[in-house]
């Protein structure tokens, strides 16, 4: 069993479809065909059903391809490390983060990690924690940045993965809070609200797939309460404009009020709800040079974050 073979096993069981596989590999398809089929004899298995030109997975297809994408993903690391250790001044970083996170955190530690690194090419993924958690035991990337909200202790939202080879480093521990526009009556004099009280107010929610989303409905639920919602389904940038046109009101992380004159924020009392953020990587495979730059910056920039104590009314950022 080879590398090549993996491929073109890969290929074949992502397109389902022996000539297309071959286009996409650069081989012609007898050369693809002796490769599967050297690999069938030496597994001792069909990977395969090859039904009048429709090529489905079997049972051992099936149970090939997960290791099969995480052994190809180690080898291309393997290589990047290589041209590190040759002393050239390139390489790669994958890095994976939730969607709020990559306008705040994310933002600040790549244009200081280009900064210092201007060889490196960065290639950023953003998603839910559990989708990313799985790309990072998969081998897709090489460090992810994932949140867990958590409402009096609980841990609640995504971010779980059973993966034992996981390694998780908590960074930060921030608020999350209610915003509205700075110049909206909504709050009044206020300085915090209720779950109750945010209940009333017509409210901003996120994406489905927003870890920030399932913890806030879910802390609804817990109370019985039903949000007045006029508008759902918003990726992160739209929900901060349209809370600054005074559209509604909206809960996020203190830490994406940075830099928005335009918003207002009060703290979210009776329960306070909290998110926790994370620097996950693979135990069991060794981080490349560039991707070890960039895991240390990402502490740092995080430890500074906490040190400089900048959130939205006087709330804290603190390093875990």
């Amino acid at each position: 069993m080879n590398l090549e073979q993996l491929q073109s096993f890969v290929e074949v069981a992502r397109t389902g479809h022996f000539t297309r596989a071959a286009a996409q590999l650069h081989l012609a398809q007898p050369s693809l065909s002796r490769q599967i089929a050297t690999l069938e004899s030496d597994l001792g298995a069909e990977l395969f059903h090859r039904v009048r030109g429709n090529i489905t997975l079997t049972a051992a297809g099936e149970s090939l391809l997960p290791l099969a994408k995480r052994m190809l993903a180690d080898a291309e690391a393997v290589r990047h490390e290589m041209h590190e250790l040759a002393g050239l001044k390139q390489g790669r970083v994958r890095l994976g983060a939730t969607p709020t996170l990559c306008i705040s955190l994310v933002a600040e530690v790549l244009a200081s990690f280009h900064t210092a690194y201007p060889g490196i090419d960065l290639h950023l993924t953003e998603g839910g924690s559990r989708g990313l958690l799985d790309d990072l035991a998969g081998g897709a990337l090489d460090l992810a940045l994932i949140t867990t909200s958590d409402e009096g202790g609980s841990s609640r939202g995504g971010g779980s993965s059973s993966s034992a080879s996981l390694q998780r480093i908590p960074l930060l521990t921030e608020e999350l809070v209610i915003i509205s526009a700075a110049q909206s009556p909504l709050f009044g004099n206020r300085k915090s609200l209720t779950l109750a009280g945010l209940a009333v107010l017509p409210q901003i929610t996120f994406h489905e797939n927003y870890d920030l989303r399932a913890a806030t409905m879910q802390a609804f639920r817990d109370a019985s309460l039903t949000p007045q919602i006029v508008l759902e389904g918003g990726e992160m940038d739209a929900v901060l404009r349209c809370v600054e046109r005074g559209l509604g009101v909206a809960v996020v992380p203190a830490m994406v009020l940075t830099d928005r004159p335009g918003l207002r924020s009060v703290r979210l009392s009776a329960p306070r709800l909290t998110r926790e953020v994370s620097l996950a990587h693979r135990s069991d495979v060794t981080l490349t040079r560039a991707a070890r730059a960039m895991h240390d910056m990402i502490i740092d920039t995080a430890d500074i974050l906490s040190s400089v104590n900048t959130t939205a009314e006087g709330l804290i950022v603190r390093a875990l």
